[in-house]
């Protein structure tokens, strides 16, 4: 390790402004350099010996550049891969379930977009969608509907009255 990587590690280290990892990565490789063993390093990491090992083996290849860099493959993995918001928005928005199902559950979706149910679940509460509530008004075709309903809605509308208390409907027809 060169003086200037050591004074740039020690800057590292001591930074409140860097990624957690980067300072406590940072600080166990001015361990190293200063001879403490790599199981000792790790406990006062916070790790295992073997997270310390990669990290020396990175900074020897890559140097203070490599510090706080995640190795390829590690980390958490974006979810969902890219366009899948769209597709499952589209295919919810258009496409019928299979199966003469009448609507999408979070099982059918994803086995159609190839993603995992929560997925699905999750793109669903994000944009505000529930495939399985039905949210219509049908009318009839009957040609006597208004005529009928005018009737239902008086009904009712005299039964509720004459429920409230203290007061009487004035006329029971």
């Amino acid at each position: 390790m060169t003086d200037e990587q050591r004074a740039e590690l020690g800057r590292m280290a001591a930074s409140s402004r860097l990624p957690h990892r980067q300072a406590v990565q940072a600080r166990a490789l001015l361990w190293a350099a200063d001879g403490v063993a790599n199981e000792e390093n790790a406990r006062r990491s916070g790790v295992d010996s073997d997270a310390v090992r990669r990290w020396r083996s990175r900074f020897t290849e890559a140097g203070v550049a490599g510090v706080g860099r995640m190795a390829q493959g590690r980390g958490r993995k974006p979810s969902p891969p890219p366009g899948t918001v769209e597709q499952v928005l589209h295919t919810t928005a258009h496409d019928m379930p299979p199966g003469g199902a009448t609507h999408w559950t979070t099982r059918t979706m994803a086995a159609r977009i190839g993603i995992g149910r929560d997925s699905v679940a999750r793109i669903w509460a994000n944009h505000g969608l529930k495939p399985w509530k039905v949210d219509t008004f049908k009318i009839s075709n009957d040609p006597r509907f208004e005529e009928k309903l005018v009737d239902v809605v008086g009904v009712y509308v005299v039964f509720s009255f004459d429920e409230k208390t203290h007061c009487q409907a004035p006329d029971r027809t």
